[in-house]
């Protein structure tokens, strides 16, 4: 049962580590109350054209660019990072114009397709008619708070759904300006709505809207999927990872140290798709180490001007001591820190770019998500070897493996379990959407959240039968060949 008190919630200004912004949680009878209003307008809006809906995105992508500056601002105080925050901000507004242009040459203006013969059946023709679910729901993480938020949302917009989101408790600042920007937009202002709080806050959602998108970790990824099976709602998952890029022999060293070094430390690490195990052809494993290591000694934090430095803090408290127990147990259990590994309390907290060696799989840093900047390497012997390391873990997120060219590259990735493999570099490129992905394992649930196809996880399918015939009577089955009325006499 879904608590109905509201609570208190303080966030934290990750870079000055000062709790500043306190707001209540909404509680089971708001989230009724927004779902129903949503219901109201929801009709509306998925009776436009998808044209018409893809033009009133084009103009909430505007309006979010001559708000960019506030919604920036917000984020940057939540996350303690700057630059990645104007990547942000920058990002929603391309990805709704990418839906605005993608979703009308995806989906038909009827929504609906052309009448086909039935192959079993003369007389029998059959079309369907897709039909958006009236209240998508959305759970999201802290650590990209507006990516996040509107990455799964856009394109249910798009197919004609009415949204309602719930970003993180850590990180939810950016709401206020956001929702400025949906003033002028009275199209979307009817069919959006944003709810801030903690679990069970997302527990209320969930039990009120018609699917669930959600991002985050395992854990918590279960207990959705758990609560919508109950409901019989549709979920779409995207969990957490632990994942592997092999370098070759034949790479190229300094191509292959930027790329893991960037895709195990973009964010201070607190990316899903982070590199965070790095296996390496024990032919160039030493020179490999001293080049990362010399890389990751020269990134630099931002601890003083939130505008400086290669590198923001650890957003989340919590995330920050996990970083620091997955440290202490490695060396506990041999491994050697190359660089960094001291976590720097200024404020906020920040953990420096950290090289580990002498790692081995019976260590947590290479069985359990990091969600922080720390680069464990190990060197492997021949090829099989490397994929069956990438492959043991419970995860199956994305990977990497990085070759001396893509031909060479792609039959190892051929053989990594896990949903999205960037070849000769790490985190996905950095990031495209158009391919799609299922993840492996403990890493996701439901269809891919990337590629033109994405859009059809909220779209339910209903089918026309028609006969164009005459109807069969009852008695047809046992008029045509009589092999009833033979079974018996015999």
């Amino acid at each position: 049962m879904v608590s109905q008190t509201k609570t208190l919630i303080e966030a934290r200004n990750a870079h000055n580590g000062r709790v500043d912004f306190t707001f209540e949680a909404a509680g089971a009878p708001d989230i009724t109350k927004a779902v129903s209003e949503l219901r109201v307008a929801q009709p509306a809006w998925a009776a436009l054209t998808t044209s018409a809906r893809a033009a009133v995105l084009g103009r909430w992508a505007d309006a979010i660019e001559a708000m960019r500056v506030p919604i920036i601002e917000a984020l940057a105080a939540d996350t303690g990072r700057w630059y990645l925050s104007e990547a942000e901000v920058d990002g929603a507004a391309k990805n709704l114009r990418r839906w605005a242009r993608m979703a009308p040459e995806i989906l038909s203006e009827t929504m609906q397709t052309e009448a086909q013969a039935s192959v079993l059946i003369d007389t029998v023709r059959f079309q369907n008619q897709f039909v958006p679910y009236e209240v998508a729901g959305f759970i999201s993480p802290w650590n990209f708070p507006i990516t996040l938020s509107l990455i799964d949302a856009v394109p249910a917009l798009a197919a004609g759904c009415a949204v309602i989101i719930k970003p993180s408790e850590v990180t939810s600042r950016f709401v206020a300006p956001l929702l400025e920007t949906l003033k002028d937009i009275p199209e979307l202002a009817g069919v959006v709505r944003f709810v801030l709080g903690d679990g069970g806050t997302g527990a209320a959602l969930i039990e009120a809207v018609d699917m669930i998108c959600f991002t985050g970790s395992v854990p918590t990824g279960r207990k959705v999927a758990e609560a919508a099976a109950r409901r019989f709602i549709p979920a779409s998952l995207e969990l957490g990872g632990k994942d592997p890029v092999i370098v070759m022999a034949s790479a190229d060293l300094d191509r292959a140290t930027d790329a893991v070094l960037r895709g195990a430390v973009l964010n201070a690490g607190q990316v899903c798709l982070s590199i965070e195990r790095v296996y390496v052809d024990r032919a160039i494993y030493d020179e490999f180490v001293a080049r990362l290591v010399a890389k990751a000694r020269a990134v630099t934090l931002n601890t003083g001007d939130i505008q400086q430095g290669d590198m923001g803090p650890m957003i989340f408290v919590r995330q920050a001591d996990v970083v620091a127990a997955h440290l202490a147990d490695a060396v506990a259990r041999g491994a050697k820190i190359e660089c960094g590994g001291e976590l720097v309390r200024a404020g906020g907290i920040w953990c420096p770019a950290t090289v580990l060696t002498g790692v081995t799989h019976e260590m947590d840093i290479m069985r359990e998500e990091s969600f922080g900047p720390l680069i464990p390497v190990m060197a492997f012997d021949d090829i099989n070897e490397a994929v069956r390391l990438a492959n043991d873990t419970v995860f199956g997120l994305s990977g990497s493996v990085i070759a001396g060219t893509v031909a060479e590259a792609l039959p190892v990735a051929a053989q990594i379990n896990a949903g999205g493999i960037s070849v000769n570099d790490c985190g996905l490129t950095s990031q495209t959407f158009e391919p799609e992905k299922t993840s492996f394992g403990l890493s996701g649930l439901g269809g891919s959240r990337m590629g033109p196809a994405s859009i059809h996880r909220f779209l339910r399918k209903k089918a026309f039968i028609m006969q164009t015939g005459a109807p069969l009577k009852i008695g047809a089955f046992a008029e045509r060949g009589g092999a009833g009325k033979s079974s018996k006499a015999a």
